[in-house]
């Protein structure tokens, strides 16, 4: 466990988040707390709250309660903009990049649009990272599917971002290109010290990636630990992981 919101030392915490849509209520004191370079698995069945969530850390929604804190300042209240510009980037489940450039050129774009101040890091540092220098001149629209996701992340990193939220990584991705992206996550928490939000759908993922995990269920928190661990929680068996998980 993490120490949930109460880690007044961590990078990221969200403090009793609520938000009503209607007569729905998609979260429900939502607590959570990521450190520096941490990587944080979210996990949930449709509909529980996890892009809600994102659109509140990231200022696309506003929360009805609570509060979010980043690097000890207050996002709740700021515009995406102001919140990308204080080092929070989030790549959503399809890809968005410039299919008529390179993967370089896509890579050198995000690094000119970067909305901080931050030291960032060159291309080819980044086209290492993520596993493209083998096709830095070939155009993204010829890219696979698994390697626009790959590319979209390093746009993201090549903006040196503190906190990465990724929604759905390995959507749409082959068996060995869903472990490649295990390895591409860890890299940038460990080199790049990048803490990282996963959502994510697929429990082979979650399980290679051996990170902390937090799971939702009607935009609660129910559980928080290893994957081991909350994967044997009867709720979580049966709600999200089946019976038989």
């Amino acid at each position: 466990m993490n120490g949930g919101a109460q880690a007044t030392s961590a990078l990221l915490r969200v403090e009793q988040v609520s938000r009503d849509f209607g007569g729905l209520r998609a979260l429900d004191g939502v607590d959570l707390a990521v450190d520096d370079g941490e990587v944080l698995c979210i996990i949930g069945p449709n509909g529980c709250g996890k892009t809600t969530l994102f659109n509140v850390i990231t200022g696309q929604v506003a929360p009805g309660a609570g509060r979010v804190v980043f690097d000890g300042q207050t996002l709740s209240g700021l515009s995406p903009d102001r919140v990308a510009r204080r080092g929070v980037a989030r790549k959503f489940q399809v890809p968005s990049v410039f299919e008529d450039l390179t993967v370089r050129e896509n890579l050198g774009v995000a690094r000119f649009a970067a909305p901080s101040k931050a030291e960032l890091p060159e291309v080819d540092s980044v086209l290492s990272e993520i596993g493209l220098d083998d096709c830095a001149d070939t155009l993204a629209v010829e890219l696979s599917h698994g390697r626009k996701q790959w590319l979209e992340i390093g746009m993201l990193l090549a903006q040196a971002p503190r906190l990465m939220l990724l929604d759905e990584p390995t959507a749409g991705m082959t068996g060995a290109e869903t472990l490649a992206t295990v390895g591409l996550i860890r890299r940038a928490s460990q080199q790049a010290g990048t803490a990282c939000v996963v959502v994510e759908h697929d429990m082979r993922f979650v399980e290679a990636l051996d990170a902390r995990v937090l799971v939702m269920l009607a935009g609660r928190v129910v559980a928080d630990g290893r994957f081991a661990d909350v994967r044997r929680l009867p709720a979580v068996r049966e709600a999200y992981l089946g019976r038989r998980a």
